[in-house]
């Protein structure tokens, strides 16, 4: 991990979390790389937070362009409910079936756990955006914030089942796991991981790298004057590259989801 990383993490960890670690002073160029970094991961709110928390720190050495950036693009963040996803998708037919039978039927049933249900929808939510453009730190955040602030409340017996059904245990464990190698969490904290995964955090740093490379747009195809449909071949694979590394924790789902988008896209031809 670069001087880079370590920086973005330590002041996403304390705004998230609160936790407190010293910053390595920067050039304003690894200064615009990490924030290069926050907006690809769409996590300036609680960039910003940390930010604050670190306002007396001896490496905090941003540059007044920067500063003047950040204030800029400020904004509040939304409250950990506004964050919670309202509706959920898979996009294999047979388990999105499955999710909306089982959000339907928790939610009709005696002892209907609002918690339990957030938390899936969490993790469903982050899993579709890690197929699609790679790890989501805003979402495994919110996430972690979740699990400390209303864990107690959370039915993890009722919970394994559910992701058993939607084939997404792995993914659960993945997001998991990126908590503890990445933010600190420890593993008593996330009931749902039985094991590290040291790819965890490999897959993080590569994430994170990745999209601060690119805005992560999906590809299209476009229809010639000539009638002829062509696409940008190298964002195709680039997508494809991203959607496999997933293929070991979710295969169903990582197939399915990598189909629709080319599905999509091929719907899309311009006219």
């Amino acid at each position: 991990m670069d001087i880079i990383q370590r920086n973005f993490f330590r002041i996403l960890s304390s705004g998230a979390f609160a936790t407190q670690s010293n910053l390595e002073p920067m050039s304003a160029f690894k200064w615009r790389r990490l924030i290069q970094m926050v907006e690809a991961q769409q996590v300036m709110p609680v960039f910003i937070n940390g930010i604050a928390r670190h306002s007396l720190d001896e490496g905090l050495n941003l540059p007044e362009s920067i500063i003047a950036d950040i204030k800029a693009k400020n904004e509040e963040r939304k409250t950990l409910s506004a964050r919670i996803p309202k509706t959920v998708r898979l996009s294999n037919t047979l388990l999105n079936r499955r999710l909306k039978n089982l959000i339907y039927n928790e939610l009709h049933s005696i002892d209907t756990s609002v918690e339990t249900l957030d938390l899936l929808k969490l993790i469903v939510s982050n899993s579709e955006t890690m197929f699609t453009r790679g790890m989501n730190l805003g979402g495994i955040i919110t996430m972690g914030e979740y699990l400390r602030t209303r864990g107690n409340k959370v039915d993890f017996v009722k919970l394994e089942p559910w992701l058993r059904t939607l084939q997404l245990q792995a993914m659960a464990e993945l997001q998991g796991n990126v908590l503890i190698s990445v933010f600190g969490f420890e593993e008593d904290e996330i009931p749902f991981v039985t094991k590290s995964d040291p790819n965890a955090y490999r897959l993080t740093l590569r994430s994170i790298s990745d999209l601060a490379k690119d805005t992560a747009h999906e590809w299209h195809f476009k229809q010639t004057s000539t009638g002829f449909v062509q696409n940008n071949g190298a964002v195709l694979r680039r997508n494809l590259s991203r959607s496999l590394r997933y293929v070991g924790y979710a295969p169903i789902e990582t197939t399915s989801n990598f189909l629709s988008n080319f599905v999509r896209s091929l719907s899309e031809i311009e006219e």
